[in-house]
């Protein structure tokens, strides 16, 4: 297992992107809007978010590209790192999101049907800017498939082993979502997280699950994950991001208050 002692731990709200608003569902479904993505990425940045990842969950299923003019709205005047993603298909997607103001790209659909795509990005922007986003359903013990298109299309292929591969070929980090936790509130997949965390020598942020205080210290404990990704939390207020980030220190985790 790699060496986290949480020196970097990272708290990360995420905004799922449908047309012009904030959505969220349950297990990636039902999606219902919760907000405006400028006003909500504006209150996680004074809240202390340590970055911000904004994924438009609906581009890749109708084959568009990102909404680069959102991007570059919601990134103005927050100087905290921001990761975006969906419907990234080209070197030239990848630099235009960079050009509105993301600093890191998150790709899943397309690095898929194009493994090749993802050293491409890699080689022609560095490692560091380069982050793969799985979508994980488990089918069997200690089994997942990854899926793509916003979580609704399975693609035959093993989560895990993806993963593998894709830190093999150069990306610098992975965001894992896990399909049957989403927007449950009732934990993290541990088996999950801690199958990938196991190998991985690139960071790995957790999402899919975040309920309670207790969730979140847990998942740090038993699978030891480099950053948290939750919505539904921040989203509907069950508390703020500072709250959260001070009860992970008094439970001796190390975060930016």
């Amino acid at each position: 297992m790699k060496n986290n002692n949480f020196e970097n731990l990272r708290i990360i709200p995420r905004l799922d992107i449908k047309g012009t608003n904030v959505v969220k569902g349950v297990f990636t479904e039902g999606l219902k809007v919760v907000g405006d993505p400028k006003k909500l990425a504006t209150r996680y940045y004074k809240e202390g978010a340590d970055e911000i990842v904004l994924m438009d969950i609906v581009a890749s299923l109708y084959q568009r590209n990102l909404d680069f003019d959102l991007l570059k709205s919601v990134t103005d005047g927050i100087f905290i790192p921001i990761t975006a993603g969906g419907g990234i298909r080209s070197i030239g997607d990848i630099d235009n999101a960079m050009r509105a103001g993301a600093d890191k790209v998150a790709i899943n659909t397309h690095f898929i049907k194009n493994p090749r795509f993802l050293s491409e990005a890699v080689h022609k922007f560095g490692a560091q800017c380069v982050v793969l986003s799985v979508e994980a359903k488990r089918v069997g013990p200690s089994e997942w498939e990854a899926y793509t298109d916003g979580g609704r299309e399975r693609t035959g292929r093993d989560a895990i082993e993806w993963i593998r591969k894709a830190t093999n070929l150069g990306v610098g980090e992975v965001v894992i979502t896990s399909i049957d936790h989403d927007g449950t509130r009732k934990g993290f997949d541990t088996e999950l997280i801690s199958a990938i965390t196991s190998f991985a020598t690139v960071p790995v942020v957790a999402h899919g699950g975040g309920g309670n205080y207790k969730t979140f210290s847990d998942i740090l404990e038993l699978a030891r994950p480099d950053a948290l990704a939750a919505a539904s939390v921040f989203h509907f207020q069950d508390y703020t991001i500072s709250e959260l980030k001070k009860y992970l220190s008094k439970a001796k985790f190390n975060v930016r208050l």
